[in-house]
């Protein structure tokens, strides 16, 4: 049976993630702590990945028992920051002299700022997929790749039973026709699956320097469709830089935890 082999939320959206063993799930279907706070500029727009190559040079590590972030990057002094109000001011200020314009940083408590504000349940990849994708490429590794997809919800096979690795896009059987979804269950605790994932820029560079990786996107369509795999809904892909899938989470499952281990069991097509 697939299990969960890993949690991951992201405390500020665009920095580096944090492992969990255990998360709730919020009323938007968002995992609690994922993408809770997030930085903007004067005009209101995100300071991300997407938008500034400069963040991919910053470090970041966050404690989620004591909520306290610490960060390091070129050319200031590295510092930590508890996430409450009275520090959030001074973080806003540290980022400011890293990337030399007024930035400021908010909190939404209740969904987070998710890329995705209308399927905005946990994103879902398999370990294998990671492995298999990483592979496409010299000189990364399955951990950089990870770190380039920024899935929340990894799934593996039950390794204490013995059983051999999921096929690689083993995700893909999580999302059917348009108008569609797939129901499946973590521990008994219900999803929807509804489509491939639309990728952005950021799994194009390398998530130390945000350098470009070069060719990058084109190596990704080409071996994306070469092993798209039979159990794949291929209408679903206009084009192939797609990877991971969206979720969304129905309104009986909020305030419900999923935990590294859980099984995961996949269910019938169900109208979206």
């Amino acid at each position: 049976m697939p299990r969960v082999r890993r949690l991951t939320t992201f405390p500020v959206k665009s920095l580096d993630g944090t492992d969990r063993e255990r998360a709730e799930l919020l009323p938007n279907g968002g995992l609690a702590g994922d993408r809770e706070f997030a930085l903007f500029d004067a005009d209101g727009d995100y300071v991300n990945g997407k938008r500034e190559r400069a963040i991919h040079r910053v470090r970041s590590g966050f404690d989620p028992d004591t909520g306290t972030l610490s960060l390091d990057a070129p050319g200031v002094e590295s510092a930590t920051f508890e996430l409450t109000d009275g520090e959030r001011d001074a973080l806003s200020e540290w980022f400011e002299r890293y990337l030399g314009y007024p930035v400021e940083l908010r909190r939404d408590q209740v969904g987070g700022f998710p890329d995705d504000t209308t399927l905005s349940g946990p994103t879902v990849v398999s370990t294998a997929t990671v492995r298999e994708v990483a592979s496409w490429y010299e000189d990364v590794d399955t951990d950089e790749m990870r770190r380039r997809l920024r899935a929340n919800v990894e799934i593996g096979a039950d390794e204490s039973a013995g059983e051999e690795s999921l096929p690689p896009f083993w995700e893909d059987r999580l999302y059917a026709g348009r108008g569609e979804s797939v129901a499946f269950t973590v521990d008994g605790i219900e999803f929807r699956g509804v489509n491939p994932c639309q990728r952005c820029v950021v799994p194009t560079r390398d998530p130390d320097t945000g350098a470009e990786t070069p060719g990058f996107r084109e190596r990704f369509v080409e071996r994306r469709r070469e092993t798209l795999p039979e159990w794949a809904e291929t209408e679903r892909f206009d084009h192939f830089f797609r990877l991971m899938v969206n979720t969304v989470v129905p309104e009986e499952s909020v305030g419900a935890s999923i935990a590294v281990g859980d099984p995961v069991e996949v269910g019938g097509v169900e109208p979206r």
